[in-house]
């Protein structure tokens, strides 16, 4: 069965080290573009930056972003789907608040966050939007959360369990996100393929995060990157090299634009 959409998570995989698209990944993007075959990016990221690199790649398609909590319309970003998740805002703080940790809120107007760190840094100088409050966010006026950040320096596997009854949680090296439960990455490109009448058989993905398991499993054929944990690397029907050496773009390469060779 033919390939018809391709799903890319960023960090790690679309993107160097340095926020960057090579040119070798650009133009394998673009080689599946030209075969009819629909582009899409997936990722943990919020829109905001999202969006830049979506337009850099002249790509139309919807973007799955916070892990699925929200999908944005390829044009003009308007909100498709949003899933908010709901917590009892007094037990997660008072969880969070024993470790010195940094949270960060991803809601349906902006950032809120316990204190600036690199990431956000990073973020803000993406999209030129600052964080909509910085402090305790026992004291912030939030509403409609998407996502939850943890950072904890940990694996987040030593708190995250405390959450796992009122939502779904990623565990990650160094912390860990809380989604509204079912939603996932693969739950956002379930909603799009059926929308668009493409069978599961019918994509491909290509991630290296513990957030891209499920769609990395449910594809019709997936990659993990080199730099991937052992147990992304076991999700996925093949491993491609590092994401600083085009992993994207040889996976692509390798098992998709020549089985559309003419």
């Amino acid at each position: 069965m033919s390939i018809r959409a391709m799903f890319i998570d960023m960090d790690g995989t679309l993107l160097t080290s340095l926020n960057e698209i090579s040119q070798r990944n650009a133009e394998a993007i673009n080689r599946l573009n030209n075969q009819g075959v629909k582009v899409f990016l997936a990722t943990g990221r919020q829109y905001e930056i999202t969006a830049p690199y979506h337009r850099l790649l002249g790509l139309k398609t919807p973007m799955i972003c916070l892990n699925g909590a929200s999908i944005h319309e390829g044009f003009t970003g308007r909100v498709a789907q949003m899933k908010p998740v709901v917590l009892d805002e007094a037990h997660f703080h008072r969880v969070t608040s024993e470790l010195p940790c940094n949270v960060i809120v991803h809601t349906t107007d902006g950032l809120y966050c316990s204190r600036m760190c690199k990431e956000v840094d990073v973020w803000t100088k993406e999209s030129h939007i600052p964080p909509k409050y910085i402090g305790d966010l026992r004291d912030a006026d939030y509403r409609r959360a998407l996502k939850y950040t943890v950072k904890t320096g940990r694996h987040g596997s030593h708190m995250s369990h405390l959450f796992r009854n009122e939502a779904d949680v990623i565990d990650w090296r160094d912390g860990f996100e809380i989604v509204a439960p079912g939603i996932s990455k693969w739950s956002g490109i379930q909603s799009l393929i059926k929308a668009l009448g493409i069978n599961p058989e019918e994509t491909a993905a290509i991630g290296d995060g513990p957030n891209d398991i499920q769609m990395l499993r449910n594809a019709g054929i997936s990659a993990a990157m080199a730099n991937a944990a052992p147990e992304v690397k076991a999700a996925a029907d093949h491993v491609s090299s590092h994401h600083e050496e085009d992993g994207l773009a040889e996976f692509i390469e390798r098992y998709l634009v020549r089985s559309f060779a003419i």
